[in-house]
């Protein structure tokens, strides 16, 4: 699995339909009215995120691997 950093994978979201709804220091927080989840995306500069990191925000933002 290939690891992308906070601000792609921020944009991802957006385009599957999350909605930034507030940011806390470095991190951006998202939901989705149809999930009652809330998706924390650490933003460090083009760092690349953690892969069980990663795989974690996937699995509840319902994305695949092919999608990144």
């Amino acid at each position: 699995m290939k690891s992308i950093s906070g601000k792609k994978f921020s944009k991802l979201l957006e385009k599957k339909g999350w909605e930034l709804k507030r940011i806390n220091g470095s991190h951006f927080i998202y939901a989705k009215v149809s999930n009652i989840a809330r998706i924390s995306v650490p933003i460090h500069g083009s760092k690349p995120l953690k892969i069980g990191l990663l795989k974690h925000l996937m699995k509840i933002a319902e994305i695949v691997e092919t999608e990144l």
